[in-house]
């Protein structure tokens, strides 16, 4: 089986789209200057031309991939339908159009109002056509490829008795593969000597779950435990829904009867779809585009603040400006963070610790900047990077993550999105000065997580902003 390649994949549509939006553009240019405007000015009109048709070829295929990004026809790439494909780009394409008639078309000169319509029409028609086709043709063989098992998803599955051997048996009898690839299982309770040992490798125990995730490149998880294991289904579900993986599980008869649950019937083998966004793909995506945009525009409007920052930690104490550590981000992924050093050096040369109030490591300087949060600025480059986003949990050290984890387990849930410069946690409760602070910490976290929203983003921006003004920062 072919190892997919997502990027290739998202850049085969990038391209696609890229093209047609400049063909689209180019016939709509010749239809305006042929059936609009030549009965106005002339049969040789479509020799004028203008600025704003050059200015078009450069800005609208960039206008039309950054709707598609926002609308989330890039994401989960390898994941789409037909129909799907169908409805989204309709919708887009109505949409883009709308947005495009109404800043460069609405001020034309026409005879009637008529003009407008056959604008409006034409320019709709095409695009859709010469988007939506070539996308089919993708689509349709990706689909073809994932079920003659060309490509697939590494999928482990969770149990090793009964259910798993069944599930196991019904997905290797069918004909055509619903993508899934299975690589191997762990178990919940048991050891390596299992019946289903003798069919796929063996990787581990539950508690090594997110390692052989990282380690193996799973892109989804069934979980097919027994009755008797199902008091461990709360620590499987806060585990993978800590990582970038789709996650399905076996339901019960009851859960089938009562309609409780949504059923995905893959192939004869019916199974719960565990995974759920934290937000809508458009707003997620939109956020990224907020991220960026905000962040390049902090960096060069905050530029001269960066030039004092820098020149105060310099002369606070001897050291280097910036600050540079290893967090833990999504999806339990190790980065370097960025900060304006605001300690002595060697601070840490006894081992890890948290800083607290009245702490002597602290330079003068460097208090104030944690008063003002000044010292969190470098972090903007974290987040163009893609390592962070604006607003999202604080990211802690693995020191301290791995006790918040043996005290609190849903703290790995925080590992499902960006860390992020500011939270609902700092904002509420501000800097932890041990473990038992982060934990309290945590419910700010908690709260917003199963809140996000762009809305919930800027009001703890906001809240932000009144603490930095306010120099209340903890």
């Amino acid at each position: 089986m072919r190892k997919k390649n997502p990027k290739i994949q998202v850049l085969k549509y990038v391209t696609v789209d890229f093209v047609t939006a400049l063909i689209t553009w180019v016939l709509f240019f010749l239809f305006r200057k042929k059936i609009i405007e030549a009965p106005i000015y002339g049969d040789n009109i479509w020799l004028n031309v203008s600025d704003r048709f050059y200015m078009g070829l450069a800005l609208i295929p960039l206008f039309w991939l950054l709707a598609y990004y926002v609308g989330g026809e890039y994401h989960n790439i390898y994941r789409k339908s037909r129909l799907q494909e169908l409805g989204r780009t309709l919708f887009l394409t109505i949409l883009g159009v709308i947005v495009i008639f109404f800043i460069l078309i609405l001020d034309d000169t026409i005879i009637s109002y008529r003009s407008y319509y056959q604008s409006f029409f034409f320019l709709l028609v095409v695009h859709f056509t010469f988007t939506y086709f070539p996308r089919l043709f993708i689509t349709t063989r990706t689909i073809h490829k994932l079920q003659n098992q060309v490509i697939g998803y590494p999928t482990l599955i969770i149990g090793s008795n009964e259910k798993a051997i069944q599930l196991y048996n019904d997905l290797k009898r069918k004909e055509k593969s619903p993508g899934i690839q299975i690589v191997g299982f762990i178990t919940v309770n048991g050891g390596s000597k299992t019946p289903l040992s003798n069919s796929i490798p063996y990787y581990g125990k539950l508690d090594s779950l997110i390692d052989i995730i990282n380690e193996y490149g799973i892109e989804e998880v069934i979980v097919a435990i027994e009755p008797s294991e199902r008091e461990q289904l709360q620590q499987i579900l806060i585990k993978t829904k800590a990582t970038n993986v789709f996650i399905k599980a076996i339901p019960d008869l009851l859960d089938i009867l009562t309609g409780a649950v949504k059923i995905s019937s893959i192939y004869g083998a019916p199974l719960i779809e565990l995974t759920h966004d934290l937000m809508p793909a458009w707003q997620e995506n939109l956020k990224r585009v907020i991220d960026v945009l905000f962040s390049l525009l902090a960096i060069v409007v905050l530029s001269p603040l960066y030039i004092f920052l820098s020149i105060g930690v310099k002369l606070s104490s001897s050291g280097p400006i910036l600050y540079t550590q290893k967090r833990v981000g999504r999806y339990a992924k190790e980065f370097s963070i960025y900060k304006f050093r605001s300690m002595y050096v060697d601070a840490e040369k006894n081992g890890p610790a948290l800083s607290s109030k009245n702490d002597p490591r602290i330079t003068k300087f460097g208090l104030f900047m944690r008063k003002m949060r000044f010292d969190e600025f470098p972090q903007f480059y974290n987040v163009l990077k893609g390592d962070m986003s604006i607003v999202g949990p604080r990211p802690e050290r693995m020191y301290y993550c791995d006790q918040i984890a043996q005290k609190a387990p849903h703290y790995m849930l925080l590992f499902k999105v960006r860390p992020g410069i500011t939270s609902w946690g700092q904002v509420k409760f501000g800097y932890a000065e041990n473990v038992d602070e982060m934990i309290e910490r945590l419910k700010y976290d908690i709260i917003y997580l199963e809140n996000m929203s762009l809305y919930v983003d800027l009001k703890i921006m906001i809240y932000t902003i009144k603490t930095i003004a306010e120099a209340s920062g903890k």
